[in-house]
Parts: C-alpha cells; sequence; structure tokens
C-alpha cells in the first residue's frame, strides 16, 4: 500500500514539473555555483560530476546506453557495482535515483560555500517538493531501492574526487606554484614591483571581491589552479598530452600550443607581444556611447567567421583584429535560413554594445562562471519551442529526460576537459594579463622612436590618438610639469570617474598609462590566473561545437538567439546602457566568436591569448563529442573500447561478452607478447596491466574461439 500511495505522490509531483528531473537538479547545480566563489576549474568539475551521475542514473535503466562510471574503472579508480533491480517503474526509479545522486553529491561539494545555506535551503525544498526523503542515507542498493543507488552512486563520485588530482581534499590549494612577479598593488599608480613582464602578477586590491561577488580575504587571491593539468580528464588521452618539467615539479599540458608572444627590445608597434597589449587598451576607447559611432549588432551585419579566417602569423592577426574600430572581419548573414527572410538590422551605439558584452561574457549574467554560462545556454536552446529533440538531428524524438541527462553529460565532459587543457597551458606558460603589461610598458615610456623623448626598448608602441607622451602644456602635464615625458592613453577613463554607479559613467578620454584600468570592477580588476589561453575563448568555442553537433545544425532555435539588454539597468559598476537592445546570435559559433572578443573590450586578454583557446576548444569539442556520444547506443559494448590509447601501465577494455573469449596481444612483427582468457566482469569491463611492454605499437585482439571478433592497435607510450 505505501509503494502504491508513493507512486500515486510521484505521479502527482510530475504534473507539477514541465521540465525533466535532470533539468531541475541541474538548476540547483547551477544556483550553488551562483552562490560559491567563482572558480571556473572547479565548477567545471563539479558540473562534469553531477552530469555523470544524472546520466549515469537514467542509463543504468536504459536497454541499450551504457554507463560511465558505475560499474566501470576509471583512471584507476573501480566504482563496483553488479547490477540493479526493483519493482518500482524505470521512469519513477530514474528520478529517484538522479534525485539522490546529486542532492547527496552538491551536498559534498558546496558545504564551505560562503552562501551555503542558500544553496542547501534550495535543495532541501527540491526533495521535499519530490516528496523523497531527505534524510534516507542507506547506500545498500540490493535493497531495490533507487535512493539507496542514488546515494551510492553520490558516494563514489565523491570518493572518485578525492583522488583526482584536483587536491579537493586540501580545498584546492596548490600544492607546486609560485609567482615569479610581487603583486601589483592597485592602491597605487604603475606597476614598480614587475620584474619579469612575460609572467603573471598577483594583484593586490584592499577588498577583493570575486566575479561572483564574494570577498575574497587578504585581498590577494593566490593562481587558481595553476596545476589542473594533472586533474583525471573526460576524453583527452596520452597522446594529446605533452609533459612540461620545470625544477621540481612536471605540468601535463594538453593540446600544447607552444608559447605565446614575449617582449621584445624596442621595435614599437611591430613588436607582437606591444601590439596586443596596446590593441587592449586602443579598444578601451569604444566603451563611450557619446562617440557618435553607430553600429548594426543583428546577424545581418556581426558572425559567420570561418575558421579558415582564423590568424596565424603577425600579418594576419593585425588583419583580422581592427585596432582602431574594433571588432573582426566576420560579415554576417543576409538570410535566416530558418524563417527564410532577412535578418533585421539593429543599429546601437558602439559604446553600448561593447560595454554589454564584457559585461554579459563576463562570468554570465549571473555569474556561474563560463563553463556555468553555457549550461544556461543549453538550456535556453532546450526551452525554445522550435528545438526538436533528436540526438544529432537525426532519428525519434527522445523524451526530455533522455536529451537532457545526454545533453549534460556530453558538455560536462567537454567543459571538464576544457578546464583541464585551459588551465594547464595557463600554468606552465604564467602568461601576463593587460592590467600588468600595460602599467609595466607606460612606466617605461615609449619604444617607437629612440630618438624622441621618454625612449625605452621595453616601453608602449606610440600609437597616434591612441598612445602618445605627454608634453608640455598637455591637460595631464600636471601643476608643475611632473608628468611630461610620461605615456598616456585615449581609452576608458577607469573607476575614479565613477563615484556613484548608478548615476556615473566614466566615459572615454586621455589617462596617463599608470593609471590605466580593465572595463571592470576595482574590486575584481582582472581574474586570478594567467592570461594564456582565453579560458573563454576555450570554453566557448568548444561548447559551440558541442551544441551544434548536438543538436544537428549551427543555428539557434528559429534562426537566432537572444538575450534583453535594458536600458540604464544591465550594467553593473557604471551607468548604461542607454537604449534598450538585444544580443543576438545566429549561429553558436557567432555567440562563441562574440564571447571571444568581449574579453579583449573588457581588458582581460589580448588577440593571442583568444586565437589559441578558439582553435583548441574546437578540436576538445569535437573530441568530447565523439566519445562520449559511444556509451549511448552501447557502442562501447558492442563494437569494444580500449583506453588510454596510448597507454600508460594500464588499458581498459570496455566489450559486452557473449561467451567466454581468449586476448591476445601481438607486436607490428606479428609476434605474439601476451595470450589469456578475458575477463570480463559484470560490466562488460576489464582493466589490462600492459606495464612491462615496451614503447611501441600493439594489436590487441579477442578470439572466440579460434575466430578473431575485434581488434584495436594500441600505442605505448
Amino acid at each position: 500500500m505505501r509503494r502504491f500511495l508513493l507512486l500515486i505522490f510521484l505521479f502527482n509531483v510530475s504534473l507539477c514539473f514541465s521540465q525533466s528531473i535532470a533539468r531541475a537538479w541541474n538548476e540547483e547545480v547551477l544556483n550553488g555555483i551562483r552562490n560559491d566563489y567563482a572558480r571556473p576549474t572547479v565548477h567545471a568539475r563539479n558540473l562534469f560530476h553531477t552530469s555523470v551521475v544524472m546520466y549515469d542514473m537514467w542509463a543504468v535503466f536504459d536497454d541499450r546506453a551504457e554507463t560511465y562510471f558505475l560499474g566501470k574503472n576509471i583512471h584507476g579508480f573501480n566504482c563496483a557495482f553488479d547490477g540493479f533491480t526493483t519493482e518500482i517503474p524505470k521512469s519513477e526509479a530514474q528520478n529517484i535515483a538522479i534525485s539522490y545522486a546529486v542532492y547527496r553529491l552538491i551536498q559534498h561539494r558546496f558545504a564551505n560555500s560562503p552562501e551555503k545555506s542558500i544553496i542547501m535551503n534550495s535543495i532541501d525544498n527540491l526533495m521535499d517538493t519530490l516528496g523523497y526523503d531527505k534524510n534516507y542515507s542507506d547506500t545498500n542498493y540490493n535493497n531495490g531501492n533507487p535512493a539507496a543507488l542514488g546515494n551510492y552512486m553520490a558516494l563514489k563520485m565523491i570518493e572518485y574526487g578525492l583522488q583526482d588530482g584536483s587536491n579537493e581534499e586540501n580545498g584546492y590549494v596548490n600544492q607546486f606554484y609560485e609567482p615569479k612577479n610581487e603583486p601589483l598593488n592597485l592602491d597605487l599608480s604603475g606597476n614598480v614591483t614587475m620584474t619579469d613582464p612575460n609572467h603573471w602578477q598577483p594583484l593586490k586590491i584592499e577588498a577583493y571581491v570575486d566575479q561572483s561577488g564574494h570577498t575574497i580575504p587578504g585581498g590577494q587571491p593566490p593562481f587558481l589552479s595553476p596545476e589542473w593539468g594533472r586533474v583525471s580528464p573526460f576524453s583527452l588521452t596520452e597522446e594529446d598530452k605533452t609533459v612540461q618539467q620545470v625544477p621540481g615539479y612536471d605540468f601535463w599540458v594538453y593540446h600544447d600550443p607552444g608559447p605565446p608572444s614575449f617582449i621584445e627590445e624596442g621595435m614599437g608597434i611591430d613588436d607582437f607581444y606591444k601590439w596586443n597589449f596596446s590593441l587592449v587598451a586602443a579598444w578601451g576607447a569604444h566603451h563611450d556611447p557619446s562617440d557618435g559611432v553607430l553600429m548594426d549588432i543583428s546577424p545581418k551585419s556581426l558572425g559567420n567567421l570561418p575558421m579558415s579566417q582564423f590568424p596565424e602569423t603577425f600579418e594576419q592577426y593585425k588583419h583580422f583584429y581592427d585596432l582602431e574600430n574594433g571588432g573582426d572581419p566576420s560579415r554576417g548573414r543576409n538570410l535566416n535560413p530558418v524563417t527564410g527572410e532577412a535578418y533585421e538590422p539593429q543599429i546601437v551605439h558602439r559604446g553600448d554594445y561593447t560595454r554589454a558584452l564584457a559585461e554579459f561574457w563576463a562570468d554570465g549574467p549571473d555569474s556561474e562562471t563560463p563553463p556555468g554560462h553555457w549550461f544556461a545556454i543549453l538550456n535556453y536552446v532546450n526551452d525554445h519551442p522550435q528545438t526538436i529533440k533528436k540526438i544529432k538531428g537525426k532519428g525519434p524524438i527522445v523524451s526530455d529526460l533522455e536529451w537532457d541527462v545526454k545533453g549534460y553529460f556530453i558538455l560536462g565532459g567537454t567543459m571538464h576537459d576544457i578546464a583541464i587543457t585551459a588551465w594547464g597551458i595557463k600554468g606552465f606558460y604564467d602568461f601576463v594579463r593587460p592590467i600588468s603589461a600595460i602599467r609595466y610598458m607606460g612606466d617605461r615610456g615609449q619604444s617607437s622612436d629612440p630618438n624622441e623623448i621618454s625612449y625605452n626598448p621595453r616601453g608602449l608602441p606610440l600609437i597616434p590618438g591612441r598612445v602618445e607622451v605627454v608634453k608640455s602644456g598637455d591637460s595631464l602635464a600636471g601643476a608643475f610639469n611632473e608628468n611630461v615625458g610620461k605615456m598616456k592613453l585615449f581609452t576608458w577613463r577607469g573607476p575614479d570617474y565613477i563615484v556613484d554607479p548608478l548615476i556615473d559613467e566614466a566615459g572615454v578620454g586621455w589617462i596617463l598609462a599608470e593609471e590605466w584600468w580593465p572595463y571592470q570592477r576595482p574590486s575584481f580588476v582582472t581574474p586570478p590566473f594567467a592570461g594564456y589561453i582565453s579560458g573563454h575563448s576555450t570554453f566557448s568555442r568548444a561548447a559551440a561545437q558541442v551544441l551544434t553537433m548536438l543538436t544537428g545544425t549551427e543555428y539557434f532555435p528559429g534562426g537566432m538567439g537572444v538575450f534583453d539588454i535594458s536600458k540604464n539597468e544591465f550594467l553593473v559598476f557604471e551607468e548604461g546602457p542607454t537604449q534598450d537592445f538585444q544580443l543576438q546570435w545566429a549561429t553558436y559559433f557567432d555567440a562563441s566568436d562574440q564571447c571571444s572578443l568581449s574579453r579583449i573590450w573588457g581588458g582581460i586578454h589580448p588577440p593571442i591569448d583568444d586565437i589559441p583557446g578558439r582553435k583548441i576548444g574546437n578540436e576538445v569539442g569535437i573530441e568530447a563529442f565523439e566519445f562520449a556520444e559511444n556509451y549511448f547506443s552501447g557502442k562501447i559494448a558492442e563494437e569494444g573500447i580500449l583506453f588510454p590509447n596510448p597507454a600508460g601501465d594500464e588499458v581498459t577494455i570496455l566489450y559486452r561478452a557473449k561467451e567466454p573469449l581468449t586476448l591476445s596481444i601481438f607486436d607490428v612483427s606479428g609476434r605474439l607478447i601476451l595470450k589469456k582468457n578475458a575477463d570480463f566482469n559484470a560490466n562488460s569491463s576489464m582493466t589490462l596491466d600492459v606495464s612491462q611492454l615496451v614503447e611501441g605499437i600493439y594489436f590487441v585482439d579477442l578470439f572466440a574461439g579460434r575466430g578473431k571478433i575485434w581488434t584495436a592497435k594500441m600505442i605505448k607510450k
């Protein structure tokens, strides 16, 4: 009778939710992120792990799909599982198992959040609304209760997370990294503490507030996650990895792009380093809505930029990024291919557009960090009435739950791999941010003309109307000409010109280079980690690739995605914008490219951080999607998967064995190296010790009797 009443209650609860249980819990994860510290790496991992438990709690009840973690050996961690049966109908069992798994994982991962009470009250309220007992903590799933299965799944994911290389058990603190420069004190002008302009510099701000609005004690946040390349990935392989050795530590760098552009002596604007950072300062001049510059920001004029136009050489970079006017060489589209009608122009002040971009893409409109922002965009797509929920745009329409768990699983794995990749590169190359580089060069003088005053080979390049030397009679010269010979910039004037953000606007004008600020809050200034490569560019390009592959089209539903910007309400640290308008994107790639440009207008990244991030994001997005989709079709168990490949000391083989099999390994000469029984467990998985094999190429074969039924080429490193 109790079971019957439970099912009736669950049926009634389900009528209250127009979205799937996975969507409800994803919103809780995003709520947790918004109320935690702004840590893109940590939250990409949280989104991945919660997506995994949701996917596995769906897949374990599906006749065809393979679980990813449950019953598998992932990076040496074994999640034991011997099957599950229950009398509760499948759809309700999935809802229960998903709910308990994510509930317990959120409780653990956000236990030390600054807004813990808000997070915990919200997930408790959801459990109460669903009618689930929050105090039920049994993990013995053999009792047939899907709640116990969910609890067990969360327990194993928590155990996995405590040994995955993230150093979660010690609060994710750095174990090796030390900055090469002393902190830049933002209460002072200039940059007198920087000794190496090619490397990252910590910032000292009396009341540092992260982009989620939380104060960081001490006002000097450390480099976030410089060793994140050592975290266990999703689809990244040994073949993607380069081990970069420094004294006392090995950085793991996936998809290594090589070094950025380091500073050269002299050369002025012909030095790639100086051009990069000068462009950032020059684009700050675009933040004035009263300058009379209007632009069409609709898909008719912006977007539609193929990767073939991405620059490779310095000369190509100079043509790709418009130093004077801003933007890239995209030219938009005439027709909306979904409606068949022309895109309508949307004419706005450039200064409103650039400021809104910098604010919108910074960490998402609600501070869910870049990986969470793309989950919000995925949810926007999922809610759109014109979205047809066919995986890759093919086959049957799937249920909301199947669509959500698969979409979250792919996007979560991708964002996690991007965090590992981008921060592995950030940690090793340790490249400088604009706030440090511009002030450092500004302190030294100009590097364009050795015959003119204030020459220094490491100074700023002279750019008429943008970067000049203060001369006698200049309004910036000072009462006693104390500033004559200093460098000045025509750019956004900074927070010193804002007393009340509700009514004041800093505007654009000439300022001393030693007082340059990014277009950010004075309590934040710049994220606490190195610039190269741009996480925003990498996250966004990968997410755009995933959404394109998931939906089977590069276009947003209806041919256009939108976000409303309200007059004098959207901007946070100064008044504006001066008009209502929409951010509009025809495709996911258009949105991604816009995100990349926003970080230059925001004063956070130079172009050299951007393009390598876009390229790597594209590659990782494709790899992660193709890796993930094998789990959906059962292809992993039917056709067999061997990973990691290239192999280290162990490899895992996934294969659905229907009869006793023999495993053999041959070298490239056809010599038999190893022969043994293939001991697949109940979850179609076996781990094979290959530590004794020398480096080279091998073939791993499975035989049923004398017939070979499967083979894989394995590279041993």
